[in-house]
């Protein structure tokens, strides 16, 4: 039976990838030429392709000035990275069975994958009973003595309870309010469902109207979002990735239980190459897709070219910004083989906690002010523009307060006179501005700095490495490191020229690579280049907010009494 091919990705479940079309009928029968992104193909009827996947391309907005969904005043075309934050407005249309929310709804290992339901009705467990209107998060879909379930948990008196839900499990589920916000590519990554709209709201306290926006200047409505998908498929006389969008109309057969599907090649991405166990490892591969950007090495990855893919590791990287005061900074990702020198900078206290939490043993930390402050307490010191301080240590200091006698926690510092030093006491709650005297000229290497200080540290590039082609870094006037982090990495080279090989990273590098049955000629990979990744902004608020999970975040600053 033939459908449309947005009919079939609507009735796709994606744990059953991949399937093989037969083209039977459309605009791109008769074998028209079909170009999308570069990849040129013939889909004439009766030809065959292999569906891999596919993703959200773009989306159809509707503008609704009002919270209800109604009263629709225009329709655009957004692409993904269209900027803001959004809020996702809960779906008000019930789900019939768990079956119907693992088949639509993204389920999966990341924090985007949980969504959350509430049951209409109880539903009655063999060890409890899930009460109406509680909310359940879904947390992975899995076989269970022989029949597919989602595991669940339920959270009661801060206590947390798991369970598990048959696909079989009828009801009416509704989804839960989601108190979090998102960028538009991760609302189409994780929160559009399988043949349902998305209703999305503006986060007004985070988005900036630009004149040049589609949006009306203070909206404060809704946006309906529809999904146009992006079919990734592979030909069966072709060596490359083949994009076909899904508005596009084709009528498609779905014959993969009566063709032989291992005739095709099969793409494998850096995730899948990474999942492999480290014994497969080394192995040729013919890269099907290339990654696009013109930094060394991704511009020498390009379709067609054969690669050794030597190991699979975990790697250190500082994570280091741009220090400017707009809003247009760079970031970038530094390999600890970096063999430029830094000098450092100096850094920015708006808080005496500030002060606290950066002082060291190594030295001593020196101080100017550069915000005056009038101490409540005559037992603790005023400060004023230009006065400099060395700081110690925190300790409690003993005040009146309110005609009573009350230790508060206080930073001990010796102000620094013409001719003397003073001690002085500030309050940890002291809101200020202090910048550092930088006394040290000493040049450090990375692992250095990573070893003798605490991040962040302000650094500029005062010998570049001389390794690198073209020094990113030495062209910037001052960076943060901002912290240390371990990233996931294969390392790389050319098949026909090994001279040089590569560290790529698996989760933000977007290549394809089928594997080859040859050889590699020598096991031992060739020395290793060093490449500083500048990433995006949407990179840096990823790594920034899911590298670290493990970290707990610094205690908070002492409030200031009232």
């Amino acid at each position: 039976m033939a459908f449309s091919l947005e009919k079939f990705i609507h009735s796709l479940d994606l744990r059953t990838l991949p399937r093989v079309l037969q083209i039977q009928s459309g605009i791109y029968c008769q074998g028209s030429i079909y170009e999308m992104f570069g990849n040129e193909c013939s889909l004439s009827t009766g030809e065959v392709i292999k569906v891999i996947g596919f993703k959200i391309n773009k989306l159809i907005a509707n503008i609704c000035e009002n919270n209800e969904g109604q009263n629709f005043s225009a329709k655009m075309e957004l692409p993904l990275n269209f900027p803001g934050l959004y809020k996702v407005v809960a779906d008000k249309t019930p789900y019939v069975s768990i079956e119907e929310i693992a088949r639509k709804v993204f389920i999966g290992p990341t924090r985007f994958g949980h969504p959350c339901f509430y049951s209409a009705e109880d539903i009655k467990l063999a060890n409890f009973t899930i009460k109406h209107g509680e909310k359940i998060t879904f947390n992975s879909v899995e076989e269970v003595n022989g029949k597919m379930a989602v595991n669940c948990f339920v959270v009661r008196n801060n206590q947390s309870h798991s369970f598990t839900l048959p696909l079989s499990q009828e009801g009416e589920f509704y989804e839960c309010e989601d108190d979090q916000i998102y960028t538009l590519k991760e609302i189409a990554e994780w929160k559009i469902p399988k043949c349902r709209n998305r209703t999305v709201k503006l986060s007004n306290t985070l988005h900036m109207w630009e004149s040049s926006s589609p949006l009306p200047k203070n909206f404060d409505g809704c946006l309906i979002l529809m999904p146009v998908y992006e079919v990734q498929a592979v030909m069966k006389f072709r060596k490359d990735i083949v994009h076909i969008l899904s508005d596009l109309d084709v009528e498609v057969k779905d014959i993969t239980d009566c063709y032989d599907i291992g005739s095709f090649l099969q793409p494998l991405s850096l995730e899948d190459i990474f999942e492999r166990t480290s014994k497969e490892f080394p192995m040729v591969a013919e890269i099907m897709e290339g990654p696009s950007g013109s930094q060394k090495p991704y511009n020498l990855l390009s379709t067609g070219k054969e690669i050794v893919i030597y190991k699979k590791y975990q790697a250190a990287r500082v994570l280091a910004s741009e220090i400017r005061s707009d809003s247009s900074k760079r970031h970038f990702l530094i390999p600890m083989s970096y063999k430029g020198k830094f000098k450092r900078r100096p850094r920015e206290f708006p808080t005496a906690y500030d002060l606290e939490i950066a002082r060291s043993e190594k030295e001593q930390l020196h101080v100017v002010a550069t915000k005056a402050f009038v101490s409540p307490h005559k037992e603790l010191f005023s400060v004023s523009v230009g006065d400099q301080f060395l700081v110690h240590q925190c300790q409690t200091s003993e005040v009146l307060y309110g005609g009573r006698k009350k230790l508060i926690d206080v930073l001990a510092c010796e102000q620094i006179l013409s001719d003397s030093y003073k001690k002085v006491f500030l309050p940890m709650y002291m809101e200020g501005g202090f910048v550092e005297v930088i006394h040290d000229k000493k040049q450090y290497h990375l692992s250095e700095i990573c070893k003798e200080f605490h991040l962040p540290f302000n650094v500029k590039v005062s010998v570049r490495d001389l390794s690198i082609e073209e020094d990113v870094l030495a062209a910037v006037p001052a960076l943060q490191f901002e912290e240390e982090i371990t990233d996931s990495y294969l390392l790389i080279s050319s098949a026909s020229s090994p001279v040089e090989s590569w560290e790529v990273p698996v989760y933000r590098l977007n290549m394809l690579v089928h594997l080859l049955s040859k050889d590699v000629q020598t096991v031992v990979p060739p020395v290793t280049g060093t490449t500083v990744e500048e990433v995006s902004k949407e990179e840096y608020y990823m790594l920034r907010r899911y590298e670290n999970l493990t970290l707990h975040p610094p205690p908070r600053p002492p409030k200031k009494p009232t």
